[in-house]
């Protein structure tokens, strides 16, 4: 039994190594296309994950993040900064940016929460398991996409806030579940061929074809 638990152990050392946590002050972080990797963070300074990768998570304050194609995390975060999910990412958590815009590809799967203060959010044939949540950013479920536990957006806090109403959009054939829940104006336009639950606080404008007119 010793000699296996010792040829265990070999087994499994090159990859923990493999991964490990990387972090970096003032400059871009990047793991490469196919490699593991564990907690990745960046501080002024963008963050990418290549083509079928894998990362616990992927964070930054002042950047970008990107998951690229297949590639796989827990969650992801940044402040001030976008988000872009490429084709069929995945994401075990949330994703979350503070001010900064979330772009999910086709085939993106995140079964977590979708969240922002400022920056559109935008599913392209994409799927949220949890809810989508932000102040001031516009919404687009574009067709075919799907989100598991609705949409809220939130009343405004302090001054200087952005007055203009944000823009929510449910396009063909898109399911939200859950209820769709504005705290502050909104204007909701939502296709003739989108289900959706529940309405709180906005009045659905309905349209046909491919996006409002």
């Amino acid at each position: 039994m010793r000699f296996v638990t010792l040829a265990l152990v070999a087994l499994t050392l090159p990859m923990a190594a493999a991964a490990q946590d990387i972090s970096k002050v003032n400059g871009a972080v990047s793991v490469a296309a196919g490699e593991h990797a564990g907690h990745v963070q960046a501080v002024n300074g963008s963050v990418t994950i290549g083509d079928g990768a894998s990362v616990q998570s992927a964070e930054t304050v002042n950047g970008a993040v990107e998951l690229g194609a297949q590639a796989q995390a827990d969650h992801l975060r940044t402040v001030n900064g976008a988000i872009v999910l490429g084709q069929g990412a995945q994401v075990r958590g949330s994703v979350e940016s503070t001010n900064g815009a979330i772009d999910l590809n086709p085939g993106a799967d995140v079964k977590g929460g979708l969240a922002n203060v400022n920056g559109a959010i935008e599913l392209r044939h994409a799927r949220v398991g949890g809810s989508i949540e932000t102040t001031s950013g516009s919404i687009t479920v574009g067709e075919d996409s799907q989100v598991g536990n609705g949409i809220i957006v939130h009343e405004q806090q302090g001054y200087g806030s952005n007055n203009r109403p944000p823009h929510v959009v449910i396009g063909p054939h898109a399911i939200v579940k859950g209820t769709l829940d504005f705290r502050r104006q909104v204007v909701l336009e939502v296709s003739d061929s989108a289900q959706i639950g529940p309405v709180k606080g906005a009045t659905p404008q309905h349209f046909s074809g491919a996006a409002p007119q």
